[in-house]
């Protein structure tokens, strides 16, 4: 099985999850939009950090996500943070990330018009969704079950950062 199929089979519940947690935001309400915003604040700079340890070349939407907040009226300080974690977790951690980039997608065609959505329109260049699993798959290949673990690990954790952002009471 690849690491793409194990990530998406053994994270497929935890996906639902977070899927969940964020489906009741209107994206037409600029307070819900808003909202949404905020709990994704709480979250992408430690996951984009997670993410960076292994791809360098991450296009990070921390600084679009700080744009558009600062756009809806509310200005946040959004660093570019340094984490540190196994090579293994942080390609969990990408897997999550660019994962999210897909949904992003979809996502900003809901944004009202006149609402700013560079964060959710930053989709991914062609090819280079294919390319992420690709290296995922490249760099999970020949490597043993406590690896392939951490991977997983890694991706779940993102996933609760995510859930736990959505729960959390905006400041």
């Amino acid at each position: 099985m690849s690491a793409i199929s194990l990530l998406r089979s053994r994270t497929a519940p935890a996906h639902d999850t977070v899927d969940s947690a964020f489906a009741a935001h209107d994206f037409a309400d600029p307070a819900a939009y808003r909202r949404f915003l905020l709990a994704h604040a709480r979250a992408l700079p430690a996951a984009e950090a997670r993410a960076a340890q292994v791809w360098p070349v991450l296009r990070r939407r921390t600084p679009l996500l700080a744009a558009d907040l600062d756009a809806l009226g509310v200005n946040v300080d959004l660093p570019i943070e340094t984490v540190s974690t196994s090579v293994a977790a942080a390609w969990g951690a990408l897997y999550v990330v660019e994962g999210s980039r897909l949904g992003g997608g979809l996502l900003a065609r809901r944004v009202a018009a006149g609402m700013p959505h560079a964060y959710l329109s930053a989709v991914h260049e062609p090819g280079e969704w294919r390319a992420i699993r690709t290296a995922i798959d490249q760099a999970a290949a020949g490597r043993n079950d406590e690896w392939h673990e951490a991977m997983i690990t890694g991706a779940l954790q993102t996933f609760e950062l995510y859930e736990a952002a959505a729960h959390e009471p905006a400041a």
